[in-house]
């Protein structure tokens, strides 16, 4: 989750995730930029795949901030064109790699966040760095005017980033974790980076559950619904009519209230049922919840863990997308890439509508969080947990504040589930208005509907020291 899906019912704007812009400063006198370590096990790829940063992505760093990003990176190796490994030493405490899988432009957008970390400890006075200037007062003054004004744009806007590079190997360093994965949509977020994927060994006492990992909006996530619409069908004043119409069905924006009415024993209901509860009132179709993952209820969910205030919260805001970077969008299928699984999920022509949706457990998710972080402090300080960054704080899985937290946190990924059940609703409404049939005639049926924001228990088939062995209990955690 990125700052303003974490913060989404407190920030106004509606905002993308990190991405690389085209500000970035490449004049030619800048010193180049090394390469990252090759893995000499990789027969498959030649030197033409070794990773080099170009030019236009050196953010004009000083010769000492090159010798630090020279150190840091000697750490990361290539094991393949698209996954890479941050290897144990990367940053303190490191208990297993991080292996991320990646492409070119992504490789940039990582080593982009790197040199703003770097770039950034140096531009603030008095910054404790690695690489201690301070012995030169009116060097470094006369440095921090240079860089600010090369920089200014490039510069983290909060002087604690951190890059995600070294935010996976944080969360690498965390007790009990057993392997440490990033997807290839990673970059900055809140402790944990964005797309990264943990796993703790649950039988392993130290093992830990943390808020951050799973995020502030919990059980955030998106769902397709298809349509039997094709795209000549929703062109003109009928596009026209068909946007205004989903705006007047669909509340948005950050604090808003939904239209959806529930009461606190509905709220208590939702928490515990999840999707069960929005099929039992039609707010959604029974097949429905066949396309969930989890088939749209965790069974491990306690609204007794869950606040009042939290509660509180979730009552007035079923059926509402939010602000921050959720939505909900009409979209045309433009290429089909395996035929077989796509007429399995009901998707068989270019041209054809469909509608995705990403939204979360709103006000409610973020309020269990906040109140988790709370007792957390209070539990790392008791048991002695070590972290490198405060964003990670953490519970023992197995004590009492982690089993409260993971029975809250189930909790409100059953709300979200029946959130974007009744999203759903209003969206098969919206359309019923504007193309005057069912939602039947038009197919309607959910494709599938999927969580980013999530801790759970499962068994996996793990790997230890080069043997096959089956891990009983194995906590994933999802960011």
């Amino acid at each position: 989750m990125s700052s303003n899906e974490r913060n989404e019912d407190e920030d106004e704007t509606f905002s993308s995730v990190f991405t690389a812009t085209d500000e970035t400063n490449c004049e030619d006198e800048s010193p180049p930029i090394p390469n990252w370590k090759f893995h000499p096990d990789d027969q498959n790829t030649t030197s033409t795949d070794t990773i080099t940063t170009n030019m236009n992505m050196n953010l004009n760093l000083e010769p000492n901030q090159l010798s630090e990003y020279e150190k840091e990176i000697e750490y990361i190796e290539k094991l393949s064109p698209t996954h890479y490994r941050i290897n144990i030493g990367f940053v303190p405490n490191m208990k297993v790699p991080a292996d991320i899988i990646v492409n070119h432009e992504l490789e940039k957008l990582l080593l982009l966040e790197l040199q703003e970390s770097i770039l950034a400890k140096s531009t603030i006075p008095n910054y404790n760095t690695s690489n201690n200037n301070s012995n030169n007062t009116s060097n470094n003054k006369s440095t921090d005017k240079s860089t600010d004004k090369k920089s200014k744009k490039k510069k983290p806007s909060n002087p604690s980033f951190i890059p995600a590079l070294k935010q996976m190997a944080n969360v690498a360093a965390l007790p009990g974790i057993i392997r440490c994965l990033a997807m290839p949509d990673a970059h900055s977020g809140y402790g944990f980076c964005i797309g990264n994927v943990v796993a703790f060994d649950m039988n392993n006492p130290e093992a830990i559950i943390s808020p951050g990992g799973v995020g502030f909006d919990i059980n955030c996530g998106v769902r397709l619904i298809r349509t039997n619409l094709v795209e000549e069908q929703v062109k003109g004043l009928k596009r026209e009519e068909l946007v205004q119409t989903l705006f007047n069905h669909l509340p948005v924006g950050v604090g808003t209230e939904g239209v959806i009415p529930a009461t606190t024993n509905d709220i208590n209901d939702i928490l515990k049922n999840g999707i069960d509860w929005a099929i039992e009132h039609n707010y959604a179709w029974k097949e429905d919840k066949e396309h969930c993952e989890e088939n749209g209820v965790m069974e491990t969910a306690n609204p007794d863990k869950v606040s009042s205030r939290a509660k509180k919260r979730g009552l007035n805001q079923l059926g509402t997308l939010g602000g921050g970077n959720h939505y909900a969008e009409v979209q045309v299928i433009d290429e089909i890439y395996d035929d077989h699984a796509a007429s399995v999920m009901g998707i068989s022509t270019v041209g054809q509508i469909c509608i995705m949706i990403h939204t979360g457990s709103r006000g409610l998710g973020h309020q269990v969080a906040t109140d988790a972080l709370q007792t957390m402090e209070k539990a790392m300080s008791r048991d002695k947990i070590q972290l490198n960054d405060r964003q990670l704080s953490c519970a023992r899985i197995q004590s009492q504040e982690g089993q409260d937290y993971f029975q809250a946190m189930s909790a409100a990924a059953n709300y979200a589930w029946v959130n974007r059940s009744c999203v759903t609703y209003l969206i098969r409404q919206a359309f019923e208005k504007v193309f005057e049939q069912s939602a039947e005639e038009m197919d309607m049926h959910l494709v599938y509907d999927v969580c980013h924001n999530v801790a759970k228990i499962e068994t996996h088939i793990v790997d230890d020291d080069g043997q096959e062995q089956e891990q009983e209990q194995e906590q994933e955690q999802e960011q």
